[in-house]
């Protein structure tokens, strides 16, 4: 507070003098300093329990980030593994996954085994079952039995399949999921060549291939083949004609040992050479006979595949048929596995924690509805709203009651040795070579490796 008072001289000058509340003056600048005081004690305490705070979440909230390889098809199931995914990452702070697309199965084994050697592995490898002997040989993955054995959710899974998954007393990996192949045909294409009934045999599936088949303008060059066969010799070409060898009584594994060039094999290998010769069959690209374009544009009317695949969400007409048989009925198995690669403990715990995830019901019935592919996990298989799918997808019966006469292909060391020479030996018969000689020169290369 400011006063003055004025004083008027004997010369008559006037003289203002100004005095000032000091004691006030400082007690309010007293009381101004013990406020700002105040608020420093109370900002550094706040600071240093925020700083203890954030030192505490990040010791009980620490992050264990984990990649994961898939090659999963089409695109749109893609789609749906990453949405499941995603939901795994936002229910579990102590567990991120990574999950990167490393391109088709077929082109992924060498940067895999690249990746092993040069000790940079992902921590999660999902891939089919017939690479396991391979990695056990290099030491690249876990076993995982005594860790499922513990787990309540065992009970849930079917025990066939993880037959499947084991080599040499151990499981080295969990399924993601299994399927199996069919045959895939245009109503339509077949109701305009008068065709009826759907082949249950070779010989009816070969007649229905030639009906199928038109060249409209007469050039030599049909414009609509019966069926599309699979050219290459990767592990597609491999999975697609495996029913065909098993429907035959064939084999490619002997008491322990190669054995491609047997009666069973030429007789099945000789039946697709013979579409081709019919001009009723033609070939996909090479390496691409996954590929649907040709069925869904109407240049072919039947095609080697699985529920898995686009058609099932396209907008074409479509149905499906059993694998028809010769000597017995017969399909091959379509499983997709995980592997925990050997990285660190911490990584190895945290890949763990996701596969329990994608055994769960709730995991397994959102990805079999969205993909196509038929649930592991047999409560998911009963639940209410795959059966109410079910119901509503006729044509996936096929696919579940093949289960039944589905076998799988060889899990052991060394079958990508097999799987090669007798995809070489397809490919050979495809374009020409006698069914008898691509065998054995498959086979004869086979032994020379082998022996090795």
């Amino acid at each position: 507070m400011i006063t003055h008072t004025v004083y008027e001289g004997k010369s008559g000058m006037k003289l203002t003098i100004f005095s000032f509340s000091i004691v006030k003056i400082i007690h309010q600048f007293l009381s101004s300093i013990r406020r700002i005081a105040i608020l420093l004690v109370i900002l550094s305490v706040s600071l240093i329990f925020l700083s203890s705070c954030q030192v505490k979440v990040q010791q009980n909230e620490q992050v264990t980030r984990i990649t994961l390889w898939h090659g999963i098809n089409p695109p749109v199931n893609r789609d749906v593994f990453q949405k499941l995914v995603d939901k795994f990452n936002q229910t579990h702070v102590d567990v991120q996954v990574e999950s990167i697309y490393a391109g088709q199965l077929g082109q992924q084994l060498p940067k895999i085994l690249t990746a092993v050697v040069g000790k940079v592995p992902p921590d999660i490898l999902c891939f089919y079952p017939q690479i396991t002997g391979q990695l056990v040989e290099l030491s690249a993955v876990r076993t995982l039995e005594d860790w499922l054995d513990k787990l309540p959710i065992k009970s849930e899974l079917s025990l066939n399949l993880l037959d499947e998954l084991m080599l040499d007393g151990h499981l080295w990996s969990v399924p993601l999921y299994t399927s199996n192949i069919g045959i895939f045909y245009r109503p339509t294409l077949f109701k305009a060549a008068g065709i009826t009934n759907t082949p249950k045999t070779w010989e009816e599936l070969r007649q229905v291939a030639k009906q199928l088949t038109v060249d409209r303008n007469g050039d030599g060059r049909p414009e609509q083949y019966g069926m599309l066969l699979p050219m290459g010799k990767g592990e597609w070409t491999v999975f697609s004609w495996f029913p065909f060898l098993l429907s035959a009584d064939g084999e490619v594994i002997s008491n322990g040992l190669p054995n491609l060039n047997n009666p069973g094999a030429i007789h099945a290998l000789q039946f697709w050479q013979d579409l081709l010769k019919d001009g009723s069959a033609t070939l996909s690209p090479p390496e691409r006979g996954y590929e649907e374009d040709a069925f869904l544009q109407g240049r072919v009317a039947m095609q080697i595949t699985g529920p898995w695949t686009y058609i099932t969400k396209s907008k074409t007409d479509y149905q499906v048929f059993p694998i028809p048989s010769d000597v017995d009925q017969a399909t091959v198995t379509g499983t997709g596995n995980f592997y925990v690669m050997k990285t660190t403990p911490e990584k190895e715990k945290a890949a763990l924690k996701f596969l329990e995830y994608i055994l769960t019901e709730e995991f397994q019935t959102e990805w079999s509805i969205g993909t196509g592919f038929l649930p592991v996990n047999l409560k998911s298989a009963q639940s209410k709203v795959y059966q109410q799918y079910i119901n509503q997808r006729p044509w996936m019966k096929v696919f579940l009651e093949q289960m039944l006469v589905a076998r799988a292909r060889p899990t052991l060391a060394g079958y990508s040795r097999i799987s090669d020479s007798l995809g070489r030996a397809i490919e050979s018969a495809l374009l020409g070579e006698s069914p008898q000689e691509a065998l054995k020169k498959a086979q004869e290369r086979l032994e020379v490796i082998w022996r090795k």
